[in-house]
């Protein structure tokens, strides 16, 4: 049986592709240096077999969002994405799943020009931990404190397809055929904002990553900006594939508000920036959505047909007793 050192010299030496790792993996911890006039911006996410994924998930499509998740808050603040450190728990050394696991991660980590620089491999139930490093402008990172009455609220991408995707997994809801490989990507393999991350240091105010639902994480923002927002449901942009399962407003509602796994990005722009912002992101076939407007009375409230629906779910909670 291989030791965890053999398990990182096969399978986690991935190639150095950064000048600014002056020692990567191999010593006890990494040196790596922060450019002047810049800030360090870090983030870690833990995914836990059976409760972030599916148990049956390939070791690819459980490498890839391991990564994603962590790069998705990385463009969340602005952040250019540099380092991670991976620390994996494995229930056994199956080789041909390892070698799957680490040539996603390889694949993804080059995508973003991003470099392994450490972490730790133990034995036990299936766990990944993602420690991932970024750089940032001095003080110009996206932070949710920040938006401002009659900013518009916006969202990229299309809300709702992992939510989707994952009640059919748990066997609630039977999905097209012909819908089924879209959906079960937007799940498992979520593509990280990170080029309109980086584009919003220039025109947001206050910005996070749909993990936990959009209800949730917008109202991360209102709660720290204190402050209120109305949204207008009509305007949440769905996918095709979504509409061509879901038909009824009474399970859209829910998938969409609170569903959670978009990994898209919720962020407010000043309404004097709207217009030459939308030019841009159109230029750049950048695809957000302005979904309602930041206001003084606090608290979300979300409009179908001007008709105030009722959000009655808070987005996923780990130690919920529900």
């Amino acid at each position: 049986m291989p030791s965890e050192f053999d398990i990182i010299r096969q399978y986690f030496m991935l190639e150095n592709s950064r000048d600014d790792v002056s020692v990567g993996i191999g010593d006890d911890a990494a040196v790596l240096s922060v450019p002047a006039g810049y800030q360090l911006v870090q983030s870690m996410d833990t995914l836990v077999a059976g409760v972030h994924f599916p148990l049956e998930t390939s070791a690819g499509d459980i490498a890839y969002k391991s990564l994603a998740v962590n790069l998705s808050d990385m463009a969340a603040m602005g952040a250019t994405p540099a380092w991670f450190t991976l620390a994996i728990t494995l229930p056994d050394d199956d080789s041909e799943w390892l070698q799957s696991f680490s040539k996603s991660l390889a694949a993804l980590a080059q995508k973003y020009n991003l470099q392994l620089v450490g972490g730790d491999t133990t034995h036990g139930p299936l766990c990944i931990s993602i420690c991932i490093n970024g750089f940032i402008p001095t003080g110009t990172a996206l932070l949710r404190k920040n938006a401002n009455v009659k900013d518009k609220v916006y969202v990229s991408g299309t809300i709702g397809d992992a939510a989707l995707a994952l009640v059919a997994w748990q066997g609630q809801y039977l999905l097209r055929n012909d819908t089924t490989y879209y959906l079960n990507k937007k799940l498992n393999r979520p593509e990280p904002q990170v080029e309109l991350g980086l584009l919003l240091r220039d025109y947001a105010s206050a910005c996070i990553d749909i993990s936990d639902g959009l209800a949730a994480d917008l109202g991360h923002i209102l709660q720290e900006s204190k402050l209120g927002a109305t949204i207008y449901f009509e305007k949440i942009p769905l996918s095709n594939e979504f509409k061509l399962n879901v038909i009824d407003d009474n399970l859209a509602i829910p998938l969409v508000l609170s569903g959670g796994d978009d990994y898209q990005l919720c962020f407010t722009v000043r309404a004097e920036k709207q217009s030459v912002f939308e030019k841009i992101v159109n230029e750049k076939n950048i695809k957000v959505e302005c979904i309602g407007e930041i206001e003084s009375v606090k608290g979300l409230r979300c409009l179908l047909d001007n008709v105030e629906i009722d959000i009655h779910e808070a987005g996923y909670q780990h130690f919920s007793s529900d």
